[in-house]
């Protein structure tokens, strides 16, 4: 059996981490994602982290999704970061990798719970109930952004641009990533024309002309204005 060691020493306010073989986060010097807040945290008896990280509260269609990631510190996948950083070949790597070897944990809020309750609140409602879905109970949450969702009641903590600091937030922004693609798809092959497969919902040129055209699904958010718009000109 293979065993990865981590360790750290301080020099000069910069820490070296033996398994990313790089200097790691200072102040003033963004390195990439680390493991520092994770440790931060244990090292105050909260041993069992979790970073939590949404994707989709952009799209004009589909649902919200969020991911709640609990990594192993001595399996901690080589090349985690901000998904959007990545090309979709190492997104892909890293999310197969992390299903062997992290408890993962995704939600989502729909369509219809984005309209109802506004799309901040549903995608905090799919943050609780991804980190509500892992095997093991957390101890401290890492959550990327500035708010912590109002259902959280234990340890947290927001971490603005998390998933380009924290390693779990990066593993949870990759999670609900590749996830979301694939409701995506999915959603693109009974509904063709709109270009999800490969816009993801997103509010592209062939998207808004597609609605004007095609017409409004069940899949898309009513609440958004290009859509609101739609419907109210055709009433």
């Amino acid at each position: 059996m293979q065993i990865t060691l981590c360790f750290s020493f301080n020099v000069r306010n910069l820490k070296w981490n033996a398994q990313y073989h790089r200097l790691e986060r200072h102040p003033m010097i963004n390195l990439g994602p680390d493991y520092s807040f994770e440790q931060t945290a244990q090292a105050q008896g909260l041993s069992i982290v979790a970073g939590v990280d949404e994707v989709g509260r952009g799209p004009l269609a589909g649902p919200v999704t969020a991911a709640a990631v609990i990594l192993d510190p001595m399996r901690i996948p080589q090349g985690l970061n901000d998904s959007k950083k990545l090309s979709a070949k190492k997104r892909q790597q890293l999310h197969d990798e992390l299903l062997l070897c992290a408890d993962v944990s995704i939600a989502h809020a729909s369509v219809e719970e984005i309209d109802e309750l506004n799309i901040l609140r549903a995608s905090h409602l799919a943050m609780e109930r991804a980190v509500a879905a892992l095997k093991q109970r957390p101890d401290h949450l890492l959550i990327d952004g500035n708010m912590i969702p109002r259902g959280f009641t234990g340890s947290a903590e927001a971490i603005v641009k998390g998933d380009s600091r924290s390693v779990s937030i990066s593993a949870a922004s990759i999670m609900a990533k590749i996830c979301r693609d694939y409701v995506m798809w999915d959603l693109a092959q009974h509904y063709p024309g709109y270009g999800w497969e490969t816009n993801a919902g997103y509010s592209s040129k062939s998207h808004r002309l597609a609605l004007e055209k095609i017409g409004v699904t069940p899949h898309h958010r009513r609440s958004f204005k290009p859509v609101h718009n739609i419907l109210y000109q055709e009433k």
